[in-house]
């Protein structure tokens, strides 16, 4: 007599046959072709496992294996959850369908209990929103945030009793701020009604934070679009300032960019804005916080440096990644990389 494993429509079904019945085939599986052992694990304790590594058996066309577990009750199906591998031996589960949470935990434990076996390191889970109700779950089973965007929660786990080796989270948010001088020596400048400069009367350059997957070059020209109306080309990075803590205990990178003007008629953006004007570089750098020692000073000095000096910023230059055809952007002092002996 042979014991076998049979799905019907999309679920599954066990019976003393001698055949099962997988898609349109009847294959026989032998008792004596499967393997059990006992194994004293979180949820499991006292349950006997048998693994069958039969592709056809799966649900989904994404799963590869199926565990059964034997009870008292009989054999149960347990699926592994669907992922991906990784390049640094881990997994990644991508959660995109709803389940029930008693049979997301069974799953997530046997896909665990099956990666360790694998010698798998890091397990990630990636949560969308409308499956909420198995964040709490995951967490019971060991998981930790990692981060979280406006659609999903990323979830890691740490298999190997090992040093933790996985990557934090993003560290640093990135901010620019542009010098825009045109050919009567004025200076594109603001006055915020929002943050720490509200009802200061200071006026600054455009600021502003990069976007995800934005170059420091296009967010720049944006943000002085966004703010003042103002077209713009990019020239270089003149100087950038890192400081920690400013957002949320998240460091901050800051860029200095010069920004030649393409057009001049303003038109300001109420909903951040205050005021917007073409000033005087006399009449800014005589603002009692220009004169004080600082970053807006360091902004100003550098700015006039690249203009009346000839410093030299860090302009970019497109340029692929060694290891993929990704493309980027690579900021260098061009004059003297490409210059130098001319």
């Amino acid at each position: 007599m042979f014991k076998s494993l049979c799905r019907t429509s999309s679920q599954f079904c066990f019976k003393t046959v001698n055949y099962c019945a997988i898609g349109n085939r009847r294959v026989c599986i032998p008792a004596s072709t499967i393997k059990t052992s006992r194994r004293l694990t979180s949820g499991f304790t006292g349950r006997v496992k048998s693994s069958f590594n039969i592709k056809k058996m799966s649900v989904s066309s994404s799963s590869s294996v199926v565990e059964q577990t034997v009870s008292e009750n009989g054999f149960e199906p347990v699926e592994l959850l669907n992922a991906t591998n990784d390049h640094f031996d881990g997994v990644i589960i991508d959660m995109n369908k709803p389940m029930d949470c008693d049979i997301f935990v069974s799953s997530l434990r046997t896909s665990v209990s099956h990666w360790r076996q694998q010698g798998k390191k890091g397990v990630w889970i990636k949560l969308p929103i409308q499956l909420v109700n198995l964040v709490e779950a995951a967490v019971k089973e060991g998981f930790w945030y990692h981060h979280a965007e406006p659609n999903y929660l990323m979830l890691v786990y740490w298999i190997p009793e090992t040093a933790n080796t996985l990557p934090i989270n993003a560290t640093h948010r990135v901010g620019i701020g542009a010098f825009v001088m045109n050919d009567k020596r004025e200076i594109l400048v603001v006055q915020e009604n929002s943050g720490v400069f509200e009802g200061t009367g200071v006026w600054k350059f455009p600021t502003g934070v990069i976007n995800e997957g934005e170059d420091i070059s296009i967010g720049a020209v944006r943000e002085v679009k966004e703010e003042t109306g103002i077209d713009t080309e990019f020239v270089e990075v003149l100087a950038f300032m890192q400081s920690h803590k400013s957002f949320f205990h998240k460091s901050d990178l800051f860029f200095v960019c010069m920004l030649r003007p393409l057009s001049f008629d303003i038109q300001k953006q109420d909903l951040e804005i205050e005021a917007a004007e073409w000033m005087p570089i006399e009449e800014f750098v005589a603002q009692p916080l220009a004169k004080k020692e600082g970053f807006l000073k360091s902004m100003i000095d550098i700015g006039l440096a690249k203009i009346d000096k000839g410093y030299t910023g860090f302009s970019s230059v497109p340029t692929t990644l060694s290891f993929s055809n990704q493309q980027s952007c690579l900021y260098v002092n061009s004059r003297d990389l490409f210059h130098q002996n001319l």
